[in-house]
């Protein structure tokens, strides 16, 4: 009966008031632990953590996969980026492929209702020929960013600690520098990463603003290129924390938070605005205390361990979703229905894997979600399912390591575990200790019924095309100045 009143009253107020908007804040390789709301001693997020005060702190919050293409594109679709052809790998500069056109983004899902949408900050979903597949391909009205990683060209312009000290490691040497794009056309290269955070927050602000004073719901997809390495920040943040670049980035990136939900309130739509938070991936551990920090989730970046997947997570909505924290299985990909349920939204009419999550915000209720599945960075029909979560129990597969860092169990080879390994991550969210079915006879059934759900997700599961196995052209690297000679050196425009 309380379910059936809360959706009558759900759906009234859905009816009578004006539409939500939405704000989606996305960082970029940043651990579970690398906020100070998280437990991170020397992280400066105040205003991250003012959202965590007065919204929902998750937990349990998964991305899809520890890769930053792919796990774009989950959220964005609310598919598994195996269906939508993200896969393997990520994609480059020069890449022919991208984010399938036919594929329904939330920002397309929601422009028939009237909405207006932007997208500003790290792409990472193609730039193909033309620019096929930028975000005005995909249901954005505006975009402002760079269209793939900032490490993806040449990073001797990064100044990340003022006024002269330059970011270390050679990136991407043999790539065009990196190009600031609006909408289709490129307005600067190299970009100016000093300036860029300001420029970010001025042109969201503007989008706010713009979008207020038509009376028009608005949908913001901010990714941004913080914490990625090599870290960078404007004269605003850097030099402002105790925890070097890395730090420096991360409050730039907060810094512009701040900026956007104080335009929320001086708008008067903060009450009617869901913002959400997380990040594409865990921590790129190759970087060591420049790569960021999982806490006690073990290791990170590219493995399908809890640090590579579970990500930190809040979800503030003043006045609709009640402070606290949230152990609720939840992921990115629930992100789209959730969306379409709050605005009234037609789904997309394909398979979804996304779930909505409007009792566990509005209400804390409990979870439609009971499981999450987990793909290799390299998924292959071969090779199925790496990982299952099934409530609390994770069963692993195959593991499989990524690069040199201190914890062996991270660079381990490829290994098929018969019978799986098997996590309470309750009890045991470092994954030190897996299960022993000798010692723990009772488990048998929780295996049987883990090996269930992971047929029935895997016979539901087609594959795309892979948009990365298409390969790379170096002609079409982005650059200000298509006909000039020797390339990448001289596509430099100010």
């Amino acid at each position: 009966l309380l379910d059936v009143l809360f959706l009558n009253v759900l759906c009234l107020y859905l009816s009578s008031a004006a539409p939500p908007n939405f704000i989606i804040f996305f960082a970029d390789d940043l651990g579970f632990a690398d906020l100070g709301c998280y437990g991170h001693p020397s992280s400066v997020t105040p205003n991250l953590d003012k959202l965590a005060r007065g919204g929902l702190r998750f937990t349990d919050f998964y991305v899809t996969v520890g890769g930053c293409s792919p796990s774009r594109a989950a959220l964005l679709t609310g598919r598994y980026e195996t269906r939508s052809g993200i896969y393997p790998g990520v994609l480059y500069p020069g890449s022919i492929g991208g984010l399938p056109l036919n594929e329904t983004t939330i920002a397309a899902m929601l422009k028939p209702l009237g909405y207006a949408t932007a997208a500003i900050g790290k792409w990472h979903l193609g730039l193909g020929a033309k620019g096929t597949y930028l975000p005005t391909n995909h249901g954005f009205d505006h975009f402002l960013g760079i269209p793939y990683s900032h490490d993806q060209g040449p990073c001797a312009n990064l100044t990340c600690f003022p006024p002269d000290v330059k970011c270390f490691g050679e990136c991407d040497l043999g790539a065009v520098t990196v190009p600031l794009m609006k909408n289709d056309k490129i307005i600067q290269q190299p970009a100016n990463f000093l300036e860029l955070e300001k420029a970010y927050s001025d042109f969201a602000t503007n989008f706010i603003l713009t979008s207020t004073q038509k009376q028009q719901p608005f949908f913001l997809y901010y990714p941004s290129h913080h914490t990625h390495y090599p870290q960078f920040a404007g004269m605003r943040a850097a030099g402002r924390t105790s925890r070097g670049p890395f730090g420096d980035a991360l409050l730039e990136f907060d810094y512009t938070i701040g900026d956007i939900m104080a335009t929320l309130d001086k708008t008067k739509v903060l009450n009617n605005t869901l913002v959400l938070f997380s990040s594409d991936n865990g921590p790129e551990l190759l970087r060591r205390s420049r790569g960021g920090t999982a806490g006690l989730l073990k290791c990170g970046k590219a493995t399908t361990y809890e640090g590579g997947v579970r990500e930190p997570a809040i979800a503030y909505w003043p006045g609709r979703i009640q402070p606290g924290v949230t152990h609720e299985l939840a992921s990115t990909l629930d992100i789209l229905p959730t969306i379409a349920k709050l605005s009234g939204a037609t789904l997309p009419p394909v398979a979804l894997d996304g779930l909505d999550m409007t009792d566990v915000l509005l209400r804390h209720g409990r979870s439609k979600r009971e499981s999450m599945m987990f793909w290799s960075l390299n998924p292959s029909k071969k090779h199925g399912l790496f990982a299952l979560r099934l409530g609390k129990y994770k069963a692993y597969f195959y593991t499989e390591g990524t690069s040199t860092v201190p914890d062996p169990d991270c660079v381990a080879p490829l290994q098929f575990h018969d019978p799986p390994l098997l996590i309470d991550l309750e009890s045991d969210p470092s994954e030190h200790y897996p299960l022993s079915l000798k010692e723990r006879p009772d488990l048998q059934h929780v295996l049987e019924e883990i090996m269930k759900v992971k047929a029935s997700l895997e016979a539901s599961m087609e594959f795309g095309e892979s948009q990365i196995a298409k390969g790379q052209d170096p002609s079409l690297q982005p650059c200000c100045n298509p006909e000039c000679s020797p390339k990448p050196s001289c596509c430099q425009c100010p």
